[in-house]
C-alpha cells in the first residue's frame, strides 16, 4: 500500500473515539474525479470493487462518478443494488445453488469461472423474468507480474479463470463478454503487457464479444500511476475489437482516503519498548499480517530514525498480533493517540472480532459537516454473528 504523506491534514483526531476508521470525503472525491476523467477520455466504464471498499455510507457519492459495483457474493450484490442502485456485476469462483435465484434479482452482469458453471446455470439466467442479464466467462491468460503468491490469480494450479487449453469456443453462444483479473496494486505498464498476453491467446474470441472486463488491481489514483498508458490500452482494445471496456478497481477508489485512530493502552519492556494499542493487526488491519506490509503513522518514522523506538502490538492474545516497529520524537504514554494512514480499503471489509475485540467505529469527514460518526459497534454485533 502507498501513502501520501504531504497532504494537509486538518482533522481533529482527538475528537474521535478509538479505535476508529475515518474516511476523508475530500480525498475520496479527488480519487473519483481521477477515475471519472479516465471514463470521459476513453468511454470505458469503471466499477467499484466492493471486496476492497464497502463503506456504503458513501455509495451515493461514488455513484455520482462511477457506473456501479462489482460483487463476489450474494450479500455484496445486494448491498450494491440497494445502496448504490446502478450496474451490479457479479463474479464468483463458483455459485451456490440455493442462493442463485436471489443473486440474479440484484444482477445486471454475471461472470462464470468455468464452462461447467455456465452450462449449469445458463438456462436460469436466460429465463430470469423482467430483464436480460449479460453473461461472461473469466479467462486466465497464464501471465502475471504479481510477486505475492497469495494475490496471484495466474499462479500454477490457480482455480481462477479458464486457460486457453480449457477454453470451449463451441459453448460461447449466449456469452456477451470476457473477464480477466491478474493484477494487484500495479501500474499501467503491467496492464499493457498483460493485455498483450490476453490478446495473443484470446484475441480471436474478443472480436465476437460485446464487452471486455480488465478486472481490478489498477492503482490508478496513485501519484506515480501512468494514466496515459492506461488510456492508450483501453482505447486500443475498444477501437480494434469494438468492445465496451470495464475496469473494476477497489483499492484505487479509496486509496489514501482514510485513517485508523488508535490509543496506547500500556507500555511494556522486553529487550525493547513495546506499546500495546486498542487496535489490532489481526482484527482491524489484517493485511498487515497477510500481505504483509507496514502502514505509515503520522509523525512516526522507521526504527531508530527518531529517538524513541517502539514495537506496536494489539490487545489480543495472538502472539503475532504485531503491527510493526516505529520511532517517535517523544516517549509514548498510555492515552496517546496514533493515526495510521491509508486505512480505508481492505480494512473495514476484512476486520473481525477475534477474542471478542470490538470493531472500530466508522466516521466520515466532510468539508461541510466535519467529522461524523457513521457507525459504532456494540456487544450485540459480536453476539449476533455467533450462535
Amino acid at each position: 500500500m502507498v501513502t501520501v504523506m504531504d497532504i494537509n491534514i486538518d482533522i481533529d483526531f482527538g475528537k474521535l473515539p478509538t479505535p476508529c476508521y475515518i474516511v476523508d470525503e475530500r480525498l475520496l472525491i479527488k480519487n473519483l474525479e481521477i477515475l471519472d476523467s479516465v471514463q470521459k477520455r476513453t468511454g470505458c466504464k469503471i466499477l467499484l470493487a466492493q471486496k476492497g471498499f464497502s463503506m456504503h455510507a458513501v455509495y451515493p457519492l461514488i455513484g455520482k462518478y462511477l457506473k456501479g459495483v462489482t460483487s463476489s457474493s450474494l450479500f455484496e450484490a445486494r448491498l450494491g443494488y440497494e445502496k448504490m442502485g446502478k450496474e451490479v456485476h457479479v463474479y464468483a469462483p463458483a455459485y451456490i445453488e440455493e442462493e442463485f435465484d436471489e443473486l440474479l434479482k440484484y444482477t445486471d452482469h454475471i461472470v462464470f469461472n468455468s464452462f461447467a458453471q455456465w452450462d449449469r446455470f445458463k438456462a436460469r439466467v436466460r429465463s430470469y423474468p423482467g430483464k436480460r442479464i449479460e453473461c461472461g466467462i473469466r479467462i486466465n491468460p497464464e501471465y502475471s507480474e504479481q510477486e505475492h503468491a497469495i494475490y496471484d490469480p495466474c499462479s500454477r494450479y490457480s482455480r481462477l479463470g479458464v486457460t486457453l487449453k480449457n477454453f470451449r469456443p463451441e459453448q460461447l453462444e449466449g456469452i456477451d463478454g470476457l473477464h480477466f483479473h491478474t493484477m494487484c496494486e500495479q501500474n499501467s505498464d503491467t496492464l499493457e503487457r498483460t493485455a498483450g498476453a490476453v490478446e495473443e491467446k484470446f484475441g480471436e474470441f474478443i472480436k465476437n464479444m460485446k464487452w471486455l472486463n480488465f478486472g481490478g488491481g489498477h492503482h490508478i489514483t496513485r501519484q506515480d500511476y501512468d494514466i496515459e498508458t492506461l488510456v492508450r490500452t483501453i482505447s486500443r482494445f475498444q477501437e480494434k475489437y469494438g468492445v465496451q471496456v470495464y475496469l473494476e478497481p477497489g483499492e484505487a477508489v479509496a486509496l489514501n482516503t482514510g485513517y485508523l485512530v488508535a490509543e496506547v493502552l500500556d507500555i511494556v519492556e522486553n529487550e525493547m519498548n513495546i506499546a500495546i494499542l486498542d487496535t489490532s493487526a489481526a482484527c482491524h488491519m489484517p493485511d498487515v499480517l497477510e500481505m504483509p506490509y507496514r502502514p505509515n503513522i503520522i509523525a512516526a518514522g522507521k526504527p531508530g530514525e527518531n529517538r524513541y523506538t517502539y514495537r506496536l502490538g494489539g490487545p489480543t492474545c495472538l502472539a503475532g498480533d504485531i503491527i510493526g516497529d516505529y520511532s517517535f520524537k517523544e516517549p509514548l504514554n498510555p492515552g496517546d493517540r496514533l493515526v495510521f494512514c491509508d486505512m480505508a480499503h481492505y480494512t473495514m471489509v476484512k476486520n473481525n472480532t477475534f477474542n471478542g475485540v470490538n470493531l472500530p467505529a466508522i466516521a466520515l469527514y466532510s468539508q461541510k459537516d466535519g467529522p461524523e460518526i457513521v457507525r459504532k459497534f456494540q456487544y450485540s454485533d459480536f453476539e449476533t454473528r455467533l450462535s
